[in-house]
């Protein structure tokens, strides 16, 4: 008699959780997603804020360049959407205390490609959500796991293009196009190298010093860094060089730390999503979905 009563509580407690399973399936699943693609549409948003409304041109932001340890370096960047379009920089030469004044030619803008990743990963995780409509049949848990994985995947990538700058070599920043933007044209002696680390603009001013031919010191070219220090070397165009001082100055941009917030939220909704499907398997012996 037990093993009956048993055998029906357990068939009734399987039906109940079959209910709320395609409940799940049908309802809460797709209430998520429109709360993921409410959010990561603010997110992306926030990477081409317009001057006013929600149409005409991205609106120009000016920042000013600072540092709690140096004062050798100041500035300001105007920053546009993913688009850096001015740089004004003053260097102060630690060995004469002369004054440099530097700025981007007036037809010249420096894409920033870690924004530009970011908002791109962003919109493909938009993309993937869209592309299931409220309409959608979820047929398994399964289904809403893959799914979630892949956004997730979309949502890792474009936080990590914000949290995690490029490691760049000596010789790469030399050749890089920024350094022809400027006016007057940067002296041989300057490297420099913008980037994004978190919420944060980052200017790091490298002043180099040409190693002689018949210098007697061990070269040892420095590989990739976000950051070089004094005493790094490099090759660029048959000429030796050593970094004799380094300035970084930085400049809080708060969309950047909107959109950082904004994937640790969604995040966060898609694993509390993946774990809500995941706990069905523990009900049934065989693979649900």
């Amino acid at each position: 008699m037990w093993s009956i009563n048993a055998g029906g509580f357990n068939m009734y407690f399987r039906s109940l959780q079959e209910e709320e399973f395609k409940w799940l399936l049908r309802e809460e699943v797709h209430a998520v997603l429109r709360q993921l693609q409410d959010i990561l549409k603010e997110a992306s948003h926030r990477f081409t804020l317009p001057v006013s409304g929600s149409e005409g041109p991205i609106k120009q932001e000016n920042f000013i360049l600072g540092s709690s340890n140096t004062d050798q370096v100041k500035g300001v960047l105007t920053l546009q959407g993913d688009a850096l379009c001015q740089a004004d920089i003053n260097l102060k030469m630690p060995r004469n205390n002369q004054l440099l004044h530097f700025a981007f030619r007036d037809d010249k803008q420096w894409k920033l490609q870690q924004i530009q990743d970011a908002r791109n990963h962003v919109n493909q995780a938009i993309y993937l959500l869209t592309n299931r409509g409220a309409n959608y049949q979820f047929k398994t848990g399964c289904e809403v796991l893959k799914l979630m994985d892949a956004v997730m995947l979309q949502l890792t990538r474009a936080r990590n293009r914000l949290t995690t700058p490029a490691t760049l070599t000596l010789p790469e920043i030399a050749s890089s196009g920024v350094t022809k933007m400027f006016t007057p044209a940067l002296p041989p002696d300057i490297l420099v190298n913008f980037y994004i680390n978190l919420n944060k603009l980052c200017l790091t001013v490298y002043q180099l010093h040409a190693l002689q031919p018949s210098s007697t010191k061990n070269f040892r070219p420095a590989g990739g860094s976000i950051l070089h220090n004094p005493g790094a070397m490099f090759e660029f165009n048959n000429q030796r060089y050593e970094v004799n001082h380094v300035h970084k100055v930085e400049c809080v941009v708060p969309w950047l730390n909107d959109a950082l917030v904004f994937f640790t939220v969604s995040l966060q909704l898609c694993q509390q999503l993946k774990d809500k499907i995941s706990v069905f398997s523990g009900y049934w012996n065989y693979k649900l979905y």
